[in-house]
This record gives structure tokens, sequence and C-alpha cells, in this order.
């Protein structure tokens, strides 16, 4: 659990910290526009960007396309803001939540857990384009 939000926490630390910094400079305007902006970082590091995860066991007992990603991947989190609202159209599933899933994309990364990885009619791909992956949702 702590290693899926500990980037995301590290962010939100820091900026605390140096909007502490910056308040005890007397700079109120440059404290709240860094905490802001670690505060933007750790909401964009955190798994709450992602649709709802499902398990691997679920997904892949589901007809849709499968994305095993992990959180602070910014790969992953390429994948899923050029996906857009399309992204609803896939099972995310979370490698460092469940271990099946994580062995999963070892088998498709020569051993490597390389994310993201998606997984189309049975077929891996590892860290595709996202315009690639946007053309295979609409034809699928």
């Amino acid at each position: 659990m702590m290693r899926r939000w500990g980037l995301a926490l590290l962010s939100a630390a820091c900026g605390v910290l140096v909007a502490a910094l910056k308040l005890s400079q007397g700079s109120t305007v440059g404290a709240a526009v860094l905490l802001a902006l670690f505060l933007f970082l750790a909401v964009v590091t955190s798994p709450l960007v992602f649709p709802r995860g499902v398990l691997a066991a679920e997904a892949v007992a589901g007809n849709l396309p499968i994305v095993y990603w992990r959180p602070g991947c910014p790969y992953c989190l390429r994948l899923r803001a050029r996906l857009g609202p399309e992204a609803d159209r896939l099972q995310w599933v979370d490698i460092w939540k469940d271990p099946e899933a994580a062995a999963i994309v070892r088998s498709f990364a020569d051993g490597n857990e390389t994310v993201p990885t998606v997984v189309i009619g049975g077929e891996g791909f590892v860290n595709p384009d996202p315009q690639w992956v946007r053309e295979k949702l609409q034809t699928a």
C-alpha cells in the first residue's frame, strides 16, 4: 500500500516543507504557488488519476483490453492522459497491487516489469504509443 502512494506522499511533504521555508522568508504568494505545484504533482503521481482498477484475474476474464500499470510511472500517466475518456474502455490493473499482474507483465516483457503493458486479444504490447492504443480501441 505504501509503495503505491510513496511518490505522491513524498511530493506533498516536499511541498509543505518548501512552502514553510518560503513563508519563513515572508513570501506568502511564493509559498502558495509552490505548495499548489507540489500538491498537483502529488495528485498526478498518485493512483487517483487512473480509472478504478481491477485484479488481473477479473481483467483476464473480461472482454475489454487490459492495461497493466503502476503508480508514479510517467509512461502510464502519458497513456492515461492521451486516452482521455477512452481510458474507461480499458481495464486497468495495478501491478504493485496484484502480484499475479506483475507476473503477467513479466511474461510479456522478457522478465521485466515494464509498464504500461497493454493486452489486446491475448497479445501483449509493452509501452505502446498512446495513439496506437486509441486506434485499436476504435476498431475493437
